[in-house]
This record gives C-alpha cells, structure tokens and sequence, in this order.
C-alpha cells in the first residue's frame, strides 16, 4: 500500500478529531469552511490507510470511583512464559495496560483501583500468577501529562 499523504486538512480534521471523538461531521466542516461529506471522505480515506484506528470514549475513573493509579512491574521466572502470563493478566479487569518491555521487568501493567486495599488485592491477583517471580509496584500521586496533541503537531511538522 501507498505512504498516504496527510494535508493541512487532514491534520485539523484529526486535530479535533483527538479534541473530541464524536464531534460531528458537519461541525468540523463548519469549522473548517469545507463540505460535510468532504470530511466524511478524508476520515474514510484515514481509517482505509490505518492512521485512524477506531475511536475511543474517555472516562472519568474517579467519577466512577476508580482513582487509585499504580505501575507494576512484573518479573517471570522465564521469559518463555510471557504469552501464558500475559493471558492471565488480560483476565484481571483492573489491568488497563500491559507492555512486554526490556530492562528491569518483563511486563509492565497500569492497574485502577477503588482505594489501597483494593490495589493490593489486584497486585496479589498478579503475584498469583503461575509464572510471575515477583512484582514491584510504584503509585501514582497524579496524572500531570496525558496529552496525545503534542506528539500529533510535532509529527505532522515534519512531514
């Protein structure tokens, strides 16, 4: 498949595309001083060529009573039992990520908890795992950057 060629169009309509996933088509096109089904074609045309993936709905955890963040690291006893592990984590619903990486851990996971005793429920259900040699885990105090427009502008500045 050919590289697809992003415009200073593109990259508005994906600007507040980021901003909010269900505004309209007809507001961008407002916006943007182009026709709706213009707007339909490029997000089209995007999701055709793989840069737009889906779209997802934010959450306010805390809202929903899920504040508590925490990082753990976990350490297998080998490396060959990634898959086996990384499918038990998939089966805790408290683990909202999970990375395969190199260095320290072998897997690192961001779990939500309810409070303190829930998040260590949550890391003994990981400790638990056949496979798992140990886990360390380091709390999150606050969110202070979650920004996905940055690394968007700074990409589209050097193409």
């Amino acid at each position: 498949m050919a590289k697809f060629k992003l415009d200073e169009i593109d990259h508005q309509i994906l600007d507040m595309l980021i901003d909010n996933t269900r505004v309209p088509f007809t507001d961008i096109a407002k916006k943007l001083l182009i026709s709706a089904g213009t707007v339909h074609v490029r997000v089209k045309k995007m999701e055709d060529a793989g840069i737009i993936k889906g779209s997802s709905l934010t959450l306010d955890y805390r809202k929903l009573g899920y504040s508590f963040i925490a990082y753990v690291g976990v350490f297998l006893k080998n490396t060959s039992q990634t898959k086996f592990v990384l499918e038990r984590i998939n089966e805790i619903p408290f683990v909202t990520v999970a990375h395969v990486t190199t260095g320290k851990f072998n897997v690192f996971c961001k779990i939500r908890a309810k409070n303190t005793e829930h998040a260590k429920d949550i890391i003994f259900m990981l400790d638990a795992i056949e496979g798992v040699y140990r886990t360390e885990t380091m709390i999150s105090l606050e969110e202070s950057i979650n920004d996905k427009k940055r690394l968007m502008h700074d990409i589209f500045n050097s193409l």
